[in-house]
């Protein structure tokens, strides 16, 4: 498995060593000796995964303290561009991100730590995505940045995005209390 850094620091980019013969294919997608050997040092206590159709972007959501995530995440099946937004005021990359192509054909994995926004875009028919996390679900601590704040200029490489109701109505970064952040 390899770990790469990223322009975002505590992202990780994750390869893992892929075995392929006339069987198929196998793969580790973790080891927690090898996340140590990083600094990352943490329990998996919930794992999601999510379907999505072509167009959908989910995010950008994060959960604050005492209930902040940091995300393990894979694509079994599709493609997708997932980004991490830095949403740690006191950081130098406050407010940037990092995007990089997860898919079922590279096998990358991005972990995600706590103090960064996640989201995602479907860019094949439809995509799985699967997501260890290392702390629960909390409805009252999770918030959000909407997904086209100009702030953070991304590009989702999406048309006509699809996005659910909740993710419409996010607020801008401009728009957001100093609680609301890390």
């Amino acid at each position: 498995m390899k770990f790469e850094e990223t322009s975002l620091q505590h992202v990780w980019l994750i390869k893992p060593d892929r075995f392929k013969d006339e069987r198929g294919e196998f793969l580790e997608t973790f080891r927690v000796e090898l996340f140590k050997d990083h600094g990352l040092e943490f329990e998996f206590v919930q794992d999601n995964i999510s379907v999505s159709k072509k167009g959908t972007v989910r995010g950008l959501h994060y959960q604050l303290p005492p209930a902040s995530q940091g995300k393990l995440v894979m694509v079994p099946k599709g493609k997708i561009l997932d980004v991490a937004v830095d949403m740690r005021q006191n950081s130098q990359t406050f407010k940037q991100h990092y995007a990089t192509i997860l898919s079922s054909e590279n096998r990358h994995m991005m972990f995600i730590p706590t103090g960064f926004a996640h989201g995602f875009s479907v860019l094949s028919d439809e995509a799985t995505v699967y997501y260890k996390c290392n702390d629960y679900y909390n409805k009252k601590l999770e918030r959000g940045v909407k997904w086209d704040d100009p702030d953070l200029n991304i590009d989702w490489k999406v048309e006509a995005p699809i996005l659910s109701e909740k993710d419409k109505n996010l607020p801008l970064l401009s728009e957001m209390d100093e609680h609301d952040l890390f």
